[in-house]
Parts: C-alpha cells; structure tokens; sequence
C-alpha cells in the first residue's frame, strides 16, 4: 500500500471525520495503532490541521462508509496524481504549471500557519526568493488581491517531513539567537557594574608652583 502523501495529517482527519477503527486508520496511513489512539486522545498531532484524502483523491466516500460499516475492511487507495507529485518532488524533476502557479499560495500559508519558519527555511521548501516571500508578507505581492493559503504538502512542492524539519532548524536559530542576545546584555551589565564599582581617580596633578619671593635689600 501507498502512504498518504501527509500521513499524519490525514489520520487526523479520519480520526475526526469518520467512524473508522484505530486500526484501519493505522493500515491506510502506515502509523502504528497507538499513534492513531494518541492521535484521538490529543496527545500527538494536536497542532496538525487534518487533510481529507477524498479531497485529495486518496479515497472515495464509498471506500469510506465500504469500512465503516466493516471493521475488519481494509482500506484500498484509488490510483493518485498526488503520488506521482511525490515522486517528482524526490527526485527534483520540472514542477508542472500548477504546481508552479501554486507558489505563492504555499508561501502565504507556512506565512499563516507557520510562522516561526524562517524565510531561508521557505525557500528551500518552495523553491521561491526572499523578495517574493517579504512581497507576500507586506501584502505588496503583485497578485496578491487573487491568493490563497494553499497546504504545499497538498499539492506536493514540500513532504510533511520536511516542513517539520524547516520548522526544527528555524525553532533552533531561534533559540541560537535568542540566547547570543542574553550573553550580549549579561556581558552588557557585567561591564556596566565593573565600571561602576571602580573608585574615581584622584586629581594628583600637582599645583602650579609659586615663584620664590624676591630677596630684599
């Protein structure tokens, strides 16, 4: 069986939209029965926005109710252009004209989504430049009135894993960052206190001397 291109994320959505045992999930999305239990407690992926696979042309509503009304169905995927995007994307083939014109769309949506990815992260997973994602993020993007937040994973142009590891590395500048401008004011003070505890230096310059008083007759 083939992945969802989002397995995660379309756990969630199954987990929430459907009837289907923990253990069908599990099958259909290569995930281990307690991560999908972990999944429907809250314990996981509480910050993961659920993906429909119907939408995707992952499954159909019929496969769907097929399994609800049996548990020990199996879920079959339907044939999926979506995998042939994540094969493209894996090996860095041409992205198609809608992939392409999905671009900024995928950009405004980690910029909604996912804000603590830096921008050198987007252009990785994108394949975009700085002035194009600061265009989007001051709202001054020449088709800006026209765009959308799109899920990259969806249309294949990033993987969950990757998006998750942008998130890792920008979370871990931060923090780098973060703690060199502690070290800055701590070493800031430090100076400022050595300063202040230091005595003020006398006035030692000797005064002028006066001139010997003339002999008199």
């Amino acid at each position: 069986m083939t992945a969802p291109l989002m397995p995660k994320a379309t756990a969630v959505w199954l987990v929430e939209n459907t009837t289907l045992t923990f253990k069908q999930i599990a099958d259909f999305c290569e995930l281990h029965e307690l991560e999908i239990q972990a999944i429907a407690d809250g314990d996981i992926a509480y910050n993961i926005l659920g993906v429909s696979p119907i939408s995707n042309g992952q499954l159909s509503e019929e496969e769907i109710k097929r399994c609800e009304a049996d548990e020990k169905a199996v879920l079959v995927a339907t044939p999926l252009e979506k995998n042939v995007k994540e094969r493209n994307a894996k090996a860095k083939k041409v992205l198609s004209p809608t992939q392409r014109s999905e671009k900024p769309n995928a950009i405004l949506w980690i910029l909604k989504n996912c804000p603590e990815v830096i921008d050198s992260q987007i252009c990785k997973l994108i394949g975009t430049t700085k002035p194009t994602i600061a265009s989007i993020r001051e709202g001054t993007h020449s088709n800006m009135a026209n765009l959308r937040p799109v899920n990259p994973m969806a249309v294949g142009l990033c993987s969950e894993k990757d998006l998750e590891k942008a998130m890792l590395i920008s979370q871990q500048q931060a923090e780098l960052k973060e703690n060199k401008g502690k070290k800055k004011k701590a070493a800031k003070k430090t100076g400022e206190k050595k300063k202040a505890g230091r005595p003020k230096k006398e006035n030692t310059a000797e005064a002028p001397k006066r001139g010997r008083p003339k002999k008199t007759a």
